[in-house]
């Protein structure tokens, strides 16, 4: 069984969560993950600017940072199979749904998936691999009902 932590570290109410939470246990389902676990944290601005400076030495907010256990060979896990951590910044999802022209919803559940993929090791450093994975998040939001 999945087991997938959400945590709101705002103080604001984001109604939009129930529905992040039906599509990434879509998302686990269409991707055959089975006995995974992760979390994924909103937060604010300032708090990923925090996290993007002191883990990334990257000087400036942005809007999701993917902590990937499994990068870390090293670790000998028994049990479930421990993927790590989602940060999902509310302030840069609401800039960006505005930005882009479509619900925060949307962009949510974008940003998520964008995340998961992270943590199952998908990455966009080249121009075949953003295809990749940009293909696959495009392919799972449609599925789920979720456009532009």
């Amino acid at each position: 069984m999945n087991e997938i932590g959400f945590f709101n570290e705002t103080n604001e109410n984001i109604k939009e969560i129930e529905e992040m939470k039906s599509f990434i246990d879509f998302s686990t389902n269409y991707l055959d993950l089975k006995e995974v676990e992760f979390n994924i944290i909103i937060v604010d601005n300032e708090k990923i600017y925090s996290i993007n400076k002191e883990y990334r030495g990257i000087d400036r907010e942005t809007d999701v940072i993917s902590f990937a256990l499994e990068d870390d060979k090293s670790m000998i896990l028994v049990g479930n199979r421990v993927l790590g951590d989602i940060y999902i910044s509310i302030d840069k999802a609401k800039d960006q749904a505005k930005l882009y022209n479509h619900s925060l919803k949307r962009e949510l559940c974008f940003l998520s998936i964008h995340g998961l993929l992270h943590l199952l090791g998908y990455d966009h450093m080249t121009k075949e691999d953003e295809e990749k994975m940009f293909s696959l998040q495009k392919e799972i939001l449609d599925k789920y009902g979720i456009t532009r």
